[in-house]
């Protein structure tokens, strides 16, 4: 198996692919798809692109339920304007089939339109013929769409494709054979139940599995630049995007997330955003259509690490080799690039002649704000007037979250290069390993109880700290005595970050703590989840456990309310709402679940 193949096997089927609206399913690899699109008569709009995390008063409002990761069965919510339905689908014997329930209307109903579409640049011929709509292809595949409900025309619907419209004033079956409302009703019923029975394996947790694999599916995408099925941030980031993107962190954590119980899934995203890797050598920041990748910077190196829990599950050595050498790659341009002469690590940004010259070609490269943005705590307190070095374009401050990280990619890789008959590379990885954990331990403060940032101009040891802060737990030269002064002090400690919703962004103490803005103060998922791996490397099981119920509360508190999956929380009441800077869908906040789901396994 290589990337090539896998792409191959699971670039097909019916499922949600089409990133602009969760009411398109389309099949694959033909790019035919079933657009759904609504006419509510007391707006002139007609709504096409409906997608998770808008609530305008003209907006969609969308509530996901249950769904399966392959598309079998799929349910949505959808509030737009004075109307109010339910649509459902299930795929059976790869067949598609959609049912579409009206719960509310204003005083004249909504039209349901009915589009057959081809996507992607793929090739076939669309018509409608005899009151039928239809694909044909050329290998001899023919589909055609039909409907229960009473078709009739209207002229303006705008539609660009062969359509359908229908009155939502009862249950409407949308499929590729014919099938009664009744008959739709009965089948998406046996669908669901078995999409239900999946998720009661997982006990208490079984909630928290809901949640993360409605919202890792519904941002799974296919992508159709490199031909990939991958699982961007969330929809609503694509649009803005122009298509699609991928961030460095994120997409390995995508990975994590799958990884409960999806194995393609997992190895697509990770081999994703490994072979966006830049001409230098580094994963970046981010990657998106056109080639246009953040060529200053990288973010956090937690690639090996993902690509070794993955192999941990799976035991697949061709996975292991198809990542090596990219992750390698990275880890040389590090040190190479971050790693000052006494083996600290700093992040840093460099200024570089543009590709493409687009928004992040042209501002915050070279400088303090790209650094941030490379660490991926894009406004953090911890980097509040740090200086910043122009000739080797770093900034200046020893960071012991990234020092931490580094030490788990050289172990995580020198158990790749193990695997992949790379032996010859260890001692190298090891000379890195040895430099960055002996500076490390030099960051000690006795005094703080903890391991402690360093302004490299004065050598001062900054005392503001951030979950990042226990990263350091990823080394094994940290001391018994040391890990509990940590966990006593800081873990446990309602000052600092023990609380009823926990980890913040930054220590309760800080000044910074109160803004309550991103990285200044809420509470984020891949925070918990790196602090959980690292009391996992240090035998804190009993700490990792009382992490992960913390998570599994926080996750569920907006996904029952609002079927929210936050970019980011409140570090005061929990809620993801309230602000305009936390995407209500977004996939990492997956990872609350999948720390509560891996929990489960330890003793």
């Amino acid at each position: 198996m290589n990337y090539s193949e896998l792409k191959k096997n699971t670039n097909i089927g019916w499922n949600t692919w089409n990133t602009t609206s969760v009411m398109s399913h389309a099949l694959l690899p033909y790019g035919f798809a079933i657009n759904l699109c609504i006419k509510d008569h007391s707006h002139s709009n007609v709504l096409r692109e409906a997608l998770i995390g808008r609530f305008g008063n003209e907006e969609e409002h969308i509530f996901p339920h249950v769904r399966s990761w392959d598309g079998k069965y799929t349910s949505i919510n959808v509030k737009y304007i004075e109307t109010e339905f339910n649509v459902e689908s299930a795929v059976i014997n790869n067949e598609q089939l959609i049912l579409v329930t009206p719960l509310k209307n204003g005083l004249k109903p909504a039209t349901l339109i009915v589009e057959a579409c081809l996507l992607w640049g793929k090739e076939g011929t669309l018509g409608k013929r005899d009151g039928r709509i239809f694909g044909d292809f050329d290998d001899g595949k023919h589909i055609e769409i039909y409907t229960s409900g009473q078709k009739y025309d209207m002229p303006y619907t705008y539609s660009l494709s062969p359509s359908y419209t229908v009155d939502m004033t009862e249950p409407i079956a949308v499929s590729t054979f014919p099938c009664s409302a009744d008959e739709a009703r009965k089948l998406i019923d046996e669908a669901k139940k078995s999409v239900y029975a999946e998720a009661e394996k997982y006990g208490i947790n079984s909630e928290a599995y809901i949640a993360i694999k409605s919202c890792l599916a519904w941002d799974t995408i296919y992508e159709c630049e490199k031909d990939r099925l991958c699982s961007p941030v969330s929809r609503m980031w694509n649009k803005g995007w122009g298509g699609y993107v991928l961030f460095d962190w994120d997409t390995f954590f995508a990975a994590m997330i799958a990884s409960v119980d999806n194995k393609e899934l997992a190895y697509l995203n990770a081999l994703a955003i490994a072979n966006e890797v830049t001409e230098k050598g580094f994963v970046p920041n981010f990657a998106c259509n056109d080639n246009l990748k953040s060529r200053d910077r990288s973010q956090p190196p937690v690639g090996s690490m993902v690509a070794m829990e993955l192999y941990k599950k799976y035991k697949e050595p061709w996975f292991i080799c198809e990542m090596y050498d990219n992750m390698i790659g990275w880890n040389r341009w590090f040190a190479e690039n971050r790693m000052t002469d006494e083996g600290y690590m700093c992040w840093g940004s460099n200024k570089y002649e543009p590709v493409n010259g687009r928004y992040f070609e042209k501002y915050d490269t070279g400088n303090l704000q790209g650094a941030a943005f490379e660490s991926g705590l894009d406004n953090s307190p911890m980097y509040d007037n740090v200086p910043f070095d122009n000739e080797r374009e770093i900034s200046l401050l020893a960071d012991v979250g990234l020092m931490g990280l580094y030490i788990k990619d050289c172990k995580s890789l020198i158990e790749m290069a193990k695997i992949s008959g790379n032996e010859a590379d260890i001692p190298e990885i090891e000379a890195r390993l040895n430099k960055v954990e002996a500076a490390l331990m030099t960051l000690w403060s006795e005094k703080d109880g903890m391991f402690l940032n360093k302004n490299l101009v004065t050598n001062e040891l900054s005392r503001r700290v951030s979950p990042t802060n226990f990263y350091s737990f990823y080394s094994d030269k940290v001391s018994e005595s040391q890990k509990k002064s940590m966990i006593d002090n800081y873990f446990y400690n309602p000052k600092e970050f023990w609380g009823d919703y926990i980890m913040p962004s930054i220590s309760r103490s800080d000044p910074g703590y109160k803004d309550q803005t991103y990285w200044r103060g809420r509470i984020w998922a891949p925070m918990n989840y790196l602090v959980y791996n690292a009391f996992k490397d240090a035998g804190l099981n009993k700490d990792a456990k009382a992490l992960a119920e913390k998570s599994r509360e926080l996750l569920l508190k907006e996904w029952n309310a609002h079927g929210h999956v936050h970019e980011n929380y409140s570090g005061d009441d929990g809620w993801g709402c309230g602000v305009g800077n936390s995407d209500k869908f977004y996939h990492w906040g997956g990872l609350l679940g999948y720390i509560a789901i891996d929990a489960e396994n330890l003793k």
